[in-house]
């Protein structure tokens, strides 16, 4: 009780303030119809603005919730999808029609099988750096299978233990993935040079290539790693390689490696077959 007198006694001219000020704007919104509507309308204004900000403020830390619910969605589609591809193949016996249909197929399909994962480690400073996942040989998860985000392409599966997989990310000295412009044939190798986690560069791209900056570079899906059609950035900067025969163009890549925190894992159709069928070389 002393220490409360003491603080009126001692803040005494701030409360009394305080005081005359909220009597000064009662009278003041009380003495006409105008001056009443003003009030209403301003405490309406501030009201409305402080609804903005915190709504804003809540919508911000649901989006991890909103971005688990969009994985699920994806991985629940992909299976869908997978499981109409084996029905139809079923119905389908002319290859040259289903040829056909698979190049009608919309960028990324060709997939076998999908696996959602959590980053549980991540790095972005040194040059070779790895990702670790929550899901591994248990659930199926094998090396070499492609990783993505709700962006664009993450890396390959490199080793796995019966819970844990190791990701080989864009970001690491030993990652060399093929991509093309989208909507071109011509094709480069996308390789990391250290520095910023925000760009790689696409190296061997053919002097009479067209190209824009702003392009989209996609998967060229000329491996048994990846789809073709998965996003993997944008052109960002062009420069001549250094025995000036192909281009050199600096990518914007797709995913924020800063922020990465669910994946999916892809096992490409026919993986396996052509794996073994190019070692035998």
């Amino acid at each position: 009780m002393r220490d409360l007198l003491n603080f009126l006694l001692k803040y005494n001219h701030w409360l009394l303030f305080l005081l005359l000020e909220a009597v000064s704007l009662f009278l003041l919104c009380n003495t006409g119809p105008y001056q009443h509507s003003a009030a209403l309308s301003s405490a309406n204004l501030i009201a409305g603005k402080v609804y903005e900000v915190t709504g804003s403020i809540t919508s911000y830390f649901h989006l991890k919730d909103a971005n688990e619910d969009l994985l699920d969605r994806n991985v629940w589609l992909e299976q869908r999808v997978l499981q109409l591809e084996s029905a139809l193949s079923g119905y389908v016996g002319d290859s040259a029609v289903r040829q056909a249909l698979d190049r009608d197929m919309p960028p990324g399909t060709g997939i076998e099988q999908s696996f959602k994962a959590h980053v549980i480690k991540n790095s972005l400073n040194r040059t070779d750096n790895y990702i670790t996942l929550d899901q591994g040989s248990a659930a199926g998860v094998k090396p070499d299978m492609a990783v993505v985000g709700a962006a664009g392409v993450v890396g390959i599966v490199y080793r796995t233990s019966p819970s844990y997989s190791l990701v080989l990310p864009l970001l690491n000295s030993k990652s060399s993935i093929s991509c093309k412009i989208q909507g071109s044939d011509y094709f480069g190798y996308l390789k990391w040079e250290g520095g910023d986690p925000r760009y790689a560069y696409l190296k061997d791209l053919p002097r009479h290539a067209e190209f824009n900056l702003g392009d989209t570079v996609v998967t060229s899906g000329f491996s048994s790693v990846f789809p073709q059609g998965l996003m993997v950035g944008v052109v960002d900067d062009m420069a001549d390689s250094n025995d000036g025969l192909s281009y050199l163009l600096r990518i914007k890549l797709a995913t924020d490696f800063g922020k990465l925190g669910s994946v999916r894992i892809l096992a490409r159709r026919g993986q396996e077959e052509q794996k073994a069928l190019e070692q035998e070389q």
